[in-house]
């Protein structure tokens, strides 16, 4: 049984910590708080189920931060995420944490990003290292990087690293950090490996499960029988019938992400691709447009959708049913967030019918289909996206701010503010969602035009 009473303030943590806790908003333990925090605290090794936006980085991070000796220069934590996109969420998070503790130094080590700029950095010295298992190898390789003085290391989303193929860079990453370390792993879904790998590197650690509070009741699942052969033009009158504003497409494997890309595009509608093997950078761009809503169908592999977070998704479409019951509510739970109402569209052909009764089965109920022989596609394509989007060769690191290319365009530009979507700036780029029919006149004048009295490269993605 847990404790009734929820507050932090219940735990053996310091004032301060207790202080910035409470400025952060922080005043009741989420369920996989409360259930991890007083062991981890007492130094157990732990192996918990938690999904993302559950609250479990706090989970780690108290735990973590409470042992660190912030004299001592040497790296004491490492935390392991399979993509830059987590690392960067959690060392954010990190930080705000560790606001109350004086000169605490944290280090993101991430692929995708120069290697020499992070090893300037850690020649300074870093208490907490986050990053990815490739890029930790890397530095370990080099020998910019020490890790026998780590009392405390978090697998973040084992699961994903073990589907990314991970497993022997966390076996010598493992290898370089002493024995007499407290080890927290955490897994959104709990397959069989995640036992062996536990088994392989944890000192009896408690077991915490959190039953998900995620719930369906707010989701329409409509599942649709197909021949094999026909799924992909299944889809497409999936599609045309249901004509999503955005949709987001689950395959299991990445050639059928391509595949399914290539057949929408060729039939006129906005489709990207999100996969594990496309470069960070590509992968960043795709996420941005999708956001934008300058794309209106995202095709993506569950681990390149890991901690994908779009508000107002409409649909999301199954092009083939997931192994495993977990990763079906995973996927569809994108979908009716907020109390809005969702959608959940889902392909199998018949030698699939195991995974439905599969699936039937974990969610305690008879699940009904319908077959999608001789429904015809409607005539007229999908609507084009709302927006546009312009990437601007300047970003961060040019000092170009969100504020900059809103004024740029709607003051000299003369362009409508309701016409301008959501602006995202990364270190040197920047992108600007603009409405199709104001597109060509924001283009022309950014071109021509000047941000912060400098002119950057332009082009329309």
């Amino acid at each position: 049984m847990h404790p009734k009473n929820r507050s932090f303030s219940e735990l053996s943590l310091s004032p301060a910590m207790l202080e910035n806790l409470e400025s952060l908003g922080y005043l009741n333990m989420t369920p996989i708080q409360e259930a991890a925090l007083r062991p981890a605290l007492a130094g157990r090794d732990l192996i918990a189920q938690a999904e993302t936006g559950s609250g479990k980085t706090a989970a780690f991070a108290l735990p973590l931060l409470t042992k660190l000796n912030a004299r001592n220069f040497a790296t004491q934590a490492l935390v392991l995420c399979p993509t830059r996109e987590l690392a960067t969420q959690v060392a954010q998070e990190l930080r705000r944490l560790a606001r109350h503790h004086q000169n605490i130094k944290i280090v993101t080590l991430c692929g995708g990003q120069a290697i020499g700029p992070q090893i300037g950095s850690l020649e300074h010295g870093a208490h907490v290292v986050v990053g990815t298992p490739g890029r930790i190898t890397d530095h370990l390789r080099k020998q910019t990087l020490s890790l026998d003085r780590v009392a405390t290391l978090v697998l973040d989303e084992a699961d994903r690293m073990l589907e990314m193929g991970f497993v022997d860079d966390l076996a010598s990453i493992i290898g370089r950090i002493p024995d007499t370390r407290q080890t927290l792993l955490f897994s959104a879904t709990y397959p069989d490996d995640i036992e062996q790998l536990s088994g392989r590197f944890q000192r009896s650690p408690q077991r915490i499960l959190v039953e998900s509070k995620m719930t369906l009741d707010n989701i329409d699942e409509r599942f649709f029988i197909c021949q094999k052969a026909d799924r992909l033009q299944s889809l497409q009158t999936l599609l045309m019938q249901f004509r999503p504003l955005s949709a987001v497409i689950f395959c299991n494997t990445k050639q059928l992400v391509r595949d399914v890309e290539s057949f929408l595009q060729q039939r006129g509608v906005s489709a990207l691709a999100l996969h594990g093997d496309m470069e960070q950078r590509d992968r960043d761009q795709v996420l941005i447009q999708f956001k934008q809503q300058s794309c209106t169908v995202l095709v993506a592999s569950d681990v390149a959708a890991r901690g994908l977070d779009i508000d107002d998704l409409s649909v999301v479409i199954n092009f083939e049913l997931p192994r495993d019951p977990d990763t079906y509510v995973h996927r569809i739970g994108r979908t009716g967030r907020a109390g809005k109402q969702g959608l959940a569209l889902n392909l199998f052909a018949d030698s699939e019918r195991f995974k439905l009764d599969r699936l039937g089965e974990a969610l305690g109920r008879e699940i009904s289909f319908e077959s999608l022989t001789g429904t015809p596609p409607a005539r007229e394509p999908l609507a084009a996206p709302q927006f546009v989007t312009l990437c601007i060769a300047g970003g961060k690191k040019q000092k170009v701010r969100a504020g900059d290319i809103l004024g740029a365009l709607t003051g000299e530009a003369g362009i409508p503010g309701s016409a301008v979507g959501k602006i995202a700036i990364t270190d040197f780029q920047s992108y600007v969602a603009v409405a199709r029919d104001q597109v060509d006149a924001a283009h022309g004048r950014l071109l021509n035009g000047k941000i912060k009295g400098r002119k950057f490269k332009l082009r329309r993605l």
